[in-house]
């Protein structure tokens, strides 16, 4: 079974060229300041806003078009420093609207975030250190100077269930909250594929080889610019040596056996509760 992820909004799409400017009317906005959103409070909260937040009076450190959400396009709009959201929005860090706002709409929360991050970043050349454009035909910027072109960064990483009979394999990061056991993941390095780097990564986190890959699915996750692409993979071999490293503790769990889980809103957990609920992965 393939499993879709959340954070991934089917139904929007970029169009381009983009508008030199954002139309008058007819528009969404996604409002950023710093790392998180403003969302309306209330039973039926969203992220969604029709109007421009500087016709709010809001200082607006940068714009950019984000897509269309079927005809409608949809902008984001960095406030300033010290920027009071508009009137009747309330701030909120993107993962913590996970159930509370539709799949859809935390995905582009998402995007929103980190394509203001690639604009701030990215002011000038890291080639020459000229200022940049932003070419409307394409999500990049441009040097005008070595024509070197920038793109979004995506950094993607490799996440993997590894079976044993009936239980799986979970460890335990210093980062992670406390009791919190995960699935092991780890980023992609330059001159490898992503079976080696599942591969690499098991060995290196728990002294353990794996056999059987089966790709799952994969998710965005924009904090700030991962792609997760899931495995599921069978045991192999060896004995289970932790590295006091990236993990501090690693077991074989079943399912009437389980720590503390990674929230719902991961690929980590759609892997683990497709194991418990025993269906084919």
């Amino acid at each position: 079974m393939i499993h879709t992820g959340i954070f991934s909004a089917a139904s929007f799409h970029s169009r381009y060229p983009e508008p030199e400017t954002p139309p008058e009317s007819g528009v969404l906005w996604i409002i950023v300041k710093g790392s998180g959103v403003g969302v309306t409070p209330g039973d039926f909260p969203t992220v969604l806003s029709p109007r421009n937040p500087a016709d709010d009076g809001c200082t607006v450190e940068r714009v950019q078009y984000l897509g269309h959400r079927g005809n409608t396009p949809v902008y984001t709009a960095e406030l300033g420093e010290g920027t009071r959201l508009p009137s009747g929005l309330e701030y909120s860090g993107v993962r913590e609207l996970f159930g509370k706002i539709p799949d859809e709409e935390l995905a582009l929360a998402g995007l929103a975030v980190q394509i203001i991050d690639f604009d701030r970043t990215t002011q000038f050349c890291g080639r020459c250190g000229a200022h940049t454009v932003q070419p409307r035909t394409e999500r990049a910027k441009r040097c005008p100077a070595c024509e070197l072109i920038t793109y979004v960064r995506l950094s993607p990483a490799v996440i993997v269930l590894v079976r044993n009979g009936d239980r799986i394999l979970l460890a335990r990061s210093p980062r992670f909250p406390q009791e919190m056991h995960s699935i092991l993941a780890g980023f992609v390095e330059p001159g490898e594929n992503l079976e080696h780097a599942v591969h690499r990564e098991v060995k290196e986190e728990t002294g353990i080889e794996v056999t059987g890959l089966r790709y799952f699915g994969s998710e965005p996750w924009p904090f700030p610019n991962s792609l997760m692409i899931g495995f599921v993979a069978d045991y192999a071999g060896g004995e289970i040596t932790v590295d006091n490293n990236e993990i501090v503790s690693a077991g074989w769990f079943d399912r009437e056996n389980l720590p503390v889980l990674p929230a719902k809103m991961s690929i980590a957990r759609a892997l683990i509760d497709s194991w418990i609920e025993n269906r084919e992965i």
